[in-house]
């Protein structure tokens, strides 16, 4: 399992990736919401500085966390790409290669 942050900072690296490559391209696609929907496990550490925590759990590994809380949620959202001068958010525009199986 993850931690449902661990995967929305790989979601973040792999967009910035597609972003950069697609930066000199005559052909480029708005990135409109993403969404997310994932089976998370819901555990909580009991000491002093409670905290609770979302893991992504993997399809086969549901019913060896069959004693924790499971939830799916869903989680969109609307990627800008933030200019480093300080200037308004803009619309990420991506491109890159097909790769199989993408919709």
């Amino acid at each position: 399992m993850i931690e449902l942050s661990d995967m929305i900072r790989e979601l973040r690296s792999q967009l910035t990736t597609s972003l950069a490559d697609g930066a000199d391209e005559t052909v480029r696609f708005e990135l409109g919401p993403v969404e997310i929907e994932a089976t998370v496990a819901v555990t909580r550490e009991g000491d002093a500085n409670t905290k609770v925590r979302l893991w992504v759990v993997d399809a086969g590994a549901n019913a060896r966390y069959a004693h924790a809380q499971t939830q799916t949620i869903k989680v969109t959202l609307a990627p800008k790409v933030m200019p480093a001068d300080g200037s308004p958010p803009q619309t990420a525009m991506i491109a890159g290669y097909e790769v199989d199986g993408e919709r």
